[in-house]
């Protein structure tokens, strides 16, 4: 299992930035923002693997689920 930032979120807010950059603010005085976006992924090989079962619940509300 894995629970963080949205990757793609990510390379959005990196975009925004760049092109703030460009526009000619400054880089120090850009806010930092933290990420508004997590997802969780499960491994269910790698679960197996392990002898452990996920529960039918957990597996409806991740993101994306590994088989």
């Amino acid at each position: 299992m894995s629970y963080g930032p949205s990757i793609s979120t990510a390379y959005h807010q990196i975009g925004v930035y760049a092109g703030k950059i460009l526009a000619g603010a400054k880089p120090a005085d850009l806010p930092v923002i933290p990420p508004t976006k997590f997802e969780l992924v499960i491994n269910l090989k790698t679960a197996k693997a392990l002898a452990l079962e996920i529960p039918p619940g957990v597996l409806a509300i991740a993101d994306e689920v590994i088989e």
